[in-house]
């Protein structure tokens, strides 16, 4: 089996900010679709992430390793959250990242790993 990364992109929303209904009903979606990938063997890994705003960048030139606050990229949609799942081939990840855009409610990207 494959392994791919689902990444969940979207606009940078406020946590502090008390959750709509519909992101109620969001939080619960993403929970039971957690709970099916898992059943089904396909989970590997995943996770929601906090804002870009919390972001740190590091990188490292000629020897010099240097930090910067705020995200890589400037952008009005960030990656908000990612699921790296087992799937015998593209169309059967694809079939799960629709599930998992129709529980988060928000575009994902689906990218195979690299073979070891």
């Amino acid at each position: 089996m494959t392994q791919y990364l689902l990444a969940v992109h979207g606009p940078e929303f406020d946590l502090s900010a008390p959750p709509t209904p519909d992101m109620i009903q969001a939080y619960k979606d993403v929970d039971a679709f957690n709970k099916d990938l898992i059943a089904s063997g396909s989970w590997v890994f995943g996770g929601g992430l906090y804002p870009p705003s919390t972001a740190t960048v590091v990188t490292t030139s000629g020897g010099k390793t240097v930090t910067t606050d705020g995200p890589y990229l400037e952008s009005k949609e960030h990656l908000g959250g990612f699921w790296v799942i087992k799937a015998d081939d593209l169309d059967a990840a694809l079939e799960i990242a629709g599930r998992a855009s129709q529980a988060c409610r928000e575009t994902i990207e689906v990218r195979p790993f690299q073979d070891e």
